[in-house]
């Protein structure tokens, strides 16, 4: 199963940022899920929210403010209220972990970034490690036009089921359903269908063990380093 620590070992330190990453391999993930937006002056970067507010020290819209400018905002973590991190390119991003053998998950947050994201993947050679994802179908349906052989994944609120054919006529590799909805009867028939399961929403170490018993591929979890003893050593270690 791979252990893609959630926008980094987001739990403890500034989500979508270096150190979030570098934690996140540290704590034992063999997988980074992030999310690629692009600035005013047109550079992918990595953050999750539309707007600064939520784990920043600044406001606004992501697409108001150039990639300088981003660059001297502070972005804070959860864990320690005091440390705080700043924004980082896709491209950066890439320079620096795609030559670790892991995997990427690579959410795409906003419109007509989809060509841009396939040629920083290629460029970096990580192609067979990376799947493309998002909530927007179109999104998904756009890489596959600009590259039908990169990997992509539909992020669903529900159990995948009901979306099977529909990801199915795009030629997608991967259903990512809600972790709390997925059962053995619905991974079973995203199965059937020659789709991979990866869940999101492991919010807490209860929801983890139940998707961890489960036939699935990967998680996506804030806290990498739970699920990595989880995974290594008897479930009652995990706390």
């Amino acid at each position: 199963m791979i252990n893609y620590a959630h926008r980094g070992a987001s739990e403890y330190a500034p989500e979508n940022t270096l150190s979030s990453f570098y934690l996140g391999l540290l704590q034992g993930a063999n997988g980074i899920e992030t999310d690629v937006q692009r600035t005013k002056d047109g550079i992918l970067i990595l953050f999750h929210d539309d707007m600064l507010e939520r784990v920043t020290n600044s406001t606004g819209y992501i697409s108001d403010y150039t990639f300088n400018e981003l660059k001297r905002i502070k972005v804070y973590g959860e864990g320690v209220s005091d440390f705080y991190d700043g924004i980082v390119s896709l491209e950066e991003f890439l320079q620096r972990f795609s030559g670790y053998d892991i995997n990427f998950a690579i959410e795409l947050k906003s419109a007509n970034i989809e060509a841009d994201t396939v040629a920083l993947i290629k460029k970096f050679g990580i192609e067979d490690r990376t799947t493309v994802t998002s909530f927007e179908y179109d999104y998904i349906k756009n890489v596959k036009l600009y590259d039908d052989t990169i990997r992509i994944g539909w992020l669903v609120n529900s159990d995948g089921v009901a979306e099977i054919d529909k990801l199915k006529e795009i030629g997608g590799e991967e259903m990512a359903p809600k972790a709390e909805m997925l059962t053995n009867e619905s991974i079973k028939k995203i199965r059937d269908a020659g789709i991979g399961v990866r869940a999101w929403g492991v919010f807490n170490t209860a929801i983890m063990k139940k998707i961890a018993s489960l036939e699935i591929d990967g998680m996506t979890v804030n806290f990498p380093d739970r699920l990595n003893r989880y995974l290594t050593s008897s479930p009652t270690s995990a706390s």
